[in-house]
């Protein structure tokens, strides 16, 4: 998932960038309400996480209701300290989709942030990926080749399903930065080779035929065919 974090409280922040990370997610992450209005506005998000009380002359509720008249439908977690009933009512009826309160358990932060895309998906969300003989369960995050179970680290897993729903199309080292690594400079590194040479030894080096396809100066292309 690409996800928005809007959230000023540097710990909290942190604690929730540093879960949804491990988990294998994009995450972008604004600090104060001017500029999670902005990005809300200028980048398309599966979901965004939004505090309630922020600096920027731009609060929580103020976010939403900016969102909602523009027709954005991206599902809102509103994350706050504010947990008197009124408080949840007033989130609600601005536009949120959820709320939850603080302090709180990042695996039901989690969870509810899962239910949320779920649901704007609609009831026939894809679940599961697949192409030839290779697996992927979306709700599960478990993956299966010729019905042999393969263990990814979490950078593996939101790199194979990114191929996965672009499978048969040439994907290119930018749109891997953007997308899977929340780049938005190249850093001229060797990471992405090497996540990839990880990932193609745990696929393809038992099984046959190969799917990860490496288009030199070009890219990759995630295809059964050779």
């Amino acid at each position: 998932m690409k996800i928005l974090l809007v959230e000023d409280n540097e710990r909290v922040a942190q604690f929730v960038l540093n879960g949804l990370k491990e988990g294998g997610h994009s995450v972008d992450h604004a600090d104060n309400g001017r500029d999670g209005l902005f990005m809300a506005t200028t980048e398309t998000y599966d979901v965004m996480i939004l505090d309630r009380l922020l600096p920027g002359g731009i609060d929580g509720l103020a976010i939403i209701e900016a969102l909602r008249r523009t027709g954005s439908k991206v599902p809102i977690l509103i994350l706050s300290a504010l947990a008197e009933v009124d408080d949840k009512i007033r989130g609600l009826r601005a536009g949120g989709d959820d709320y939850l309160t603080k302090p709180f358990a990042f695996g039901e932060l989690a969870a509810r942030l899962e239910a949320l895309v779920r649901r704007a998906q609609g009831t026939d969300a894809e679940t599961s990926l697949t192409i030839a003989d290779l697996r992927m369960d979306l709700l599960a995050r478990k993956v299966t080749r010729a019905g042999k179970a393969i263990q990814l680290q979490p950078r593996e897993f939101a790199l194979l399903e990114f191929l996965l729903r672009h499978a048969g199309q040439v994907v290119t080292r930018t749109m891997l930065l953007e997308n899977v690594w929340n780049y938005h400079f190249d850093p001229q590194t060797n990471v992405i080779d090497v996540i990839v040479s990880k990932l193609r030894q745990k696929i393809d080096a038992q099984f046959h035929p190969p799917l990860l396809h490496t288009l030199r100066g070009v890219g990759y292309r995630l295809d059964a065919d050779a």
